[in-house]
């Protein structure tokens, strides 16, 4: 232990977040002559910059072989200690619930998802408005682990980042993944990970919701030329009171961002931004 507590804090929590994602602690078999444990990842060539950002956060452990398309380690005591904390005594992985409590900083979330999650977007069409809500909703295919590890983790997620993640049947592995259902939680992650993982663009289409909604909305601006493209908000359709209505329209008109008119009225950015256009098309603005 250590050699992980010697780590920093983001460090530790990049690591044991990769190791639960796409990472895993290689194996020493008998007569090996390796005395210690490695760590190794492999990707596919259109995650290879996520993998070289990823290094950069141990660059003293982690290095690159692009023949093999492989994020490794040397082999070290780091991950010979880690490994019990890793796997049960038949190799297959665990979820390690000894060390989630040092797990608290976003890094572990962001990773997490990056190596694990999927970013899916549901669609709704209002024709006679001509509007079109997109909603994103997120999954952690952690499918690998057992139901019971799982409820753990999602205890944990909500304790430490207060995401309220749902468990949901699959079909393959042991049978459940995690997931987002309230809009305000995935909306709240997708914060943190645009936030952290700002420097790796190859990633922002499941990091980024602002530069994901950007390239749904050109895709569907040429299906639908005359509707308008939204974000869909849990307080989308909250009543504005008449009050609000006319403080929105004296903040647009006085020139303030649509972010600081959110602030003022303690909206949220797309609900301004779905108000101010209903104004417009009533020529109240």
């Amino acid at each position: 232990m250590k050699e992980l507590l010697s780590l920093t804090p983001i460090q530790q929590n990049m690591l044991i977040a990769s190791i639960i994602g796409d990472g895993e602690i290689t194996k020493i078999y008998p007569h090996s002559r390796r005395k210690n444990n490695s760590y190794r990842e492999h990707y596919g060539q259109q995650q290879e910059a996520y993998r070289q950002w990823k290094a950069t956060f141990l660059p003293n452990i982690f290095y690159l072989t692009p023949k093999s398309q492989t994020l490794r380690s040397p082999s070290m005591e780091l991950f010979t200690n880690l490994y019990p904390y890793f796997y049960n005594e038949n190799g297959e992985k665990n979820i390690p619930l000894e060390l989630l409590y040092l797990c608290t900083e976003p890094e572990f979330l962001t990773f997490l998802y990056m190596d694990d999650g999927t970013l899916s977007i549901t669609k709704s069409i209002n024709h006679r408005k001509k509007c079109i809500y997109l909603t994103p909703t997120i999954s952690l295919y952690l499918q690998c682990y057992t139901l019971s590890q799982l409820q753990l983790l999602k205890q944990h997620l909500n304790s430490a980042f207060n995401l309220n993640f749902t468990i949901k049947r699959r079909p393959d592995g042991y049978g459940h993944i995690l997931y987002l259902t309230k809009c305000d939680d995935n909306y709240k992650l997708l914060k943190i990970t645009e936030k952290i993982a700002s420097p790796c663009p190859t990633m922002y289409y499941k990091t980024n919701w602002n530069w994901r909604l950007k390239m749904e909305t050109e895709k569907l601006t040429t299906i639908y030329p005359n509707y308008t493209v939204l974000s869909s908000q849990s307080n989308r359709h909250a009543n504005y009171t008449e009050q609000e209505i006319q403080a929105l329209i004296s903040l647009k008109v006085a020139g303030y961002t649509i972010e600081k008119i959110g602030k003022h009225l303690n909206r949220s950015y797309w609900s301004i931004v779905y108000k101010t256009s209903e104004l417009k098309k009533e020529g109240r603005l």
